[in-house]
């Protein structure tokens, strides 16, 4: 009866805070979204970055996700606004430390009822139950499109692990600076500048001291959907054809439908704005295990765990975390 109380009590002050803070949230998104969009095209950085570091700083305040790294990363890279995500969120973070329960967002959803709404806090929980049982066999960790991602700082960080960060040199250059004045140690990550689309990643790993004869995992998180399909087959073929078998790669993957909506939606005219745009994507309306498994294993890969998110609609999933076994 007392837990039924707190709750009903929790969502009366969430609706007069809601309320309240009605014109700070505007004051918030606008500031999120100035950040987001005008400051990252002035930097020369992607603006779909700032997205998953925002939902990442959301999940560890609202603990679904243990996270120090990316709420000090948060705080100190300039495409976004700690401040602004508080003006936004307060009221629903009161709701959830008074009634211990989330509501509304950020959520965990169930598998296959997920949302686009859901994608990023979803897909992050995703990759880490894939990644997190085969850690341990893993002697290298690549992060591939790295972005603002904070894995190699405390959530995945091993003794004996040597991590490794793919991206572009200006995404590096302004995320190695915020660690920095974020006090975060980088000593142990290998920063690696590079263009998927016109540089052969093992030969930038390697010049880096990657030793293709090690267990490694692959993330690539994120970064499919901004590629041709010629790029991330040819992406997957330099890893199959030159790592020691027991390699992983865990990625995601996009279903047409989702692209075609992006493609179409006023989210278009918010990516060509950061000069983004959506590419390969596989179909997904019907049987789709078989499509990802063909595409998979016409790389030479075979197909591990999975998570096909929103599989439950009628429509087929939108997207899918993929395990990639070489």
């Amino acid at each position: 009866m007392l837990g039924f109380v707190v709750k009903i009590l929790s969502f009366l002050l969430f609706i007069v805070l809601q309320v309240a803070f009605i014109p700070l949230a505007i004051v918030g998104l606008i500031l999120l979204t100035y950040r987001q969009m005008v400051v990252s095209k002035n930097l020369g950085v992607s603006q779909t970055a700032i997205e998953v570091l925002n939902s990442r700083w959301t999940m560890h305040n609202f603990d679904i996700r243990h996270d120090i790294a990316t709420s000090k990363l948060a705080a100190t890279v300039p495409n976004t606004s700690t401040v602004g995500l508080w003006f936004f969120l307060f009221p629903l973070w009161v709701q959830y430390k008074i009634s211990g329960e989330l509501f509304m967002y950020p959520r965990i959803p169930k598998e296959g009822d997920e949302s686009l709404f859901d994608l990023v806090v979803a897909r992050t929980l995703y990759f880490d139950r894939i990644i997190e049982p085969i850690l341990s066999d893993a002697e290298q960790f690549v992060l591939m499109g790295a972005g603002y991602d904070t894995r190699a700082y405390g959530v995945f960080q091993r003794e004996g692990i040597t991590f490794f960060e793919l991206d572009q040199p200006s995404v590096q250059q302004y995320k190695r600076s915020a660690l920095a004045d974020a006090g975060i140690d980088t000593d142990h990550v290998r920063f690696v500048p590079v263009d998927f689309s016109k540089e052969n990643v093992m030969e930038k790993l390697k010049q880096e001291g990657f030793d293709p004869s090690r267990k490694t995992i692959f993330l690539w998180e994120g970064v499919t959907l901004y590629l041709s399909e010629d790029d991330v087959r040819k992406t997957m073929r330099e890893i199959h054809d030159h790592v020691v078998p027991g390699s992983v790669l865990v990625a995601d993957i996009y279903a047409d439908r989702f692209v075609l909506f992006g493609k179409k939606s006023w989210g278009k005219k918010a990516l060509e704005y950061t000069d983004e745009g959506f590419g390969f994507s596989l179909p997904f309306a019907t049987d789709y295990h078989k499509s990802l498994s063909d595409f998979v294993e016409s790389e030479k890969m075979s197909v591990g765990k999975t998570f096909f998110m929103g599989s439950e609609d009628k429509k087929g999933p939108f997207m899918v975390v993929v395990e990639m076994m070489v």
